[in-house]
C-alpha cells in the first residue's frame, strides 16, 4: 500500500516529517509537499504558471520526496497523476500546527490537500493539532497510524474524507477519542491597514475566534474537552432541507 503525504505548512515541516516516518513502518510512503508554507489557501490550484517538482530528502525517511511550487491541492494531483510510480491508496494531509475546526475547513490547505484526493477517488485523512506555540505530535502520530489502519480495512464512503484535530496535550492528559461534526465556530476577520516607508498604504488582514458556546457533538466543542476530534467531511454541499422550499418558490416564477 502506497500513502501520500501532503502538507500546507511546507515539506520542511517537523509536523510532516513526523507523519512521514511513523507511517513509513506500516506502509510504503512518498512525499509531495509545498516547498515552502501555503497555509489557508483553501482549495487553490495553479493554472496561471508552470508547476515544478524537485526531488528532496526527509530525514529518517527511505521513500521518495518532492516539493513543489504549488498548493497542497497542486501537490496531490501531481502526485497521483504523474509522481507516484502507482497510485496511491490513501492520501494523508498534515500533521498541520494549529486546528482546522469550524468554518476553518474552507480556508485550510491542509483540509484541501485531502478533499483532492477525495475528489479523485482516494480515501483521504487530514490531521491536525489543536497548537500555536510549542507542540507535541506523538499523540497526532499514533492517531494517524490507527486511522490509516482503520481506513485500509474499510475504506470511506465516496466524496468523504476525515477531519481529525488533536489537542496539544501530553498522552495521559488527552480523555478519547469522538467522533464530531463540524462545527459552526468561525473567525471574525480583522483588517489592519498601515502605510509603508513612502507613505502608501498596505493591508494586512488576520482574525480571532469569534464568541459563542461550542455545541455539543461538535469538532471545537471535543477539543476543549481534551478529545480527539474526528469529523466526516462530505464533499456534496448542497443544502438537501432547502430544496423543496426553493422549488415551490421558483415554480412560481415566470421568465
Amino acid at each position: 500500500m502506497t500513502v501520500l503525504i501532503t502538507n500546507d505548512d511546507g515539506v520542511s515541516a517537523p509536523g510532516l516529517h513526523a507523519l512521514a516516518r511513523a507511517l513509513a513502518e506500516v506502509a510504503s510512503v512518498a512525499v509531495v509537499a509545498p516547498e515552502h508554507e501555503r497555509s489557508a489557501t483553501g482549495h487553490a490550484i495553479t493554472l496561471h504558471k508552470p508547476l515544478r517538482a524537485l526531488r528532496t530528502t526527509i530525514p529518517g525517511l527511505a521513500g521518495p520526496a518532492w516539493a513543489t511550487n504549488g498548493t497542497p491541492a497542486d501537490c496531490v494531483v501531481l502526485g497521483v497523476l504523474d509522481l507516484l510510480p502507482e497510485r496511491p491508496a490513501v492520501v494523508v494531509s498534515g500533521i498541520n500546527v494549529g486546528p482546522n475546526i469550524g468554518r476553518d475547513l474552507t480556508y485550510s490547505g491542509t483540509v484541501s490537500g485531502a478533499m483532492e484526493g477525495a475528489i479523485m477517488g482516494i480515501p483521504s485523512i487530514a490531521i491536525s493539532v489543536a497548537a500555536f506555540g510549542p507542540v507535541t505530535f506523538d499523540v497526532a502520530v499514533d492517531v494517524g497510524r490507527a486511522l490509516l489502519d482503520l481506513v485500509q480495512r474499510h475504506g470511506l464512503p465516496a466524496d468523504t474524507l476525515l477531519n481529525v484535530n488533536v489537542p496539544n496535550l501530553p498522552r495521559g492528559q488527552v480523555t478519547g477519542i469522538a467522533v464530531t461534526r463540524q462545527g459552526a465556530r468561525r473567525y471574525i476577520n480583522r483588517l489592519e491597514k498601515r502605510a509603508d516607508p513612502r507613505g502608501r498604504p498596505y493591508y494586512w488582514l488576520g482574525g480571532e475566534p469569534g464568541p459563542g458556546p461550542d455545541e455539543e457533538g461538535t469538532d471545537s466543542w471535543a477539543l476543549e474537552r481534551g478529545m480527539v476530534s474526528v469529523t466526516p467531511i462530505h464533499m456534496n454541499m448542497t443544502a438537501e432541507d432547502v430544496l423543496p422550499e426553493l422549488t415551490r418558490r421558483l415554480g412560481a416564477l415566470r421568465l
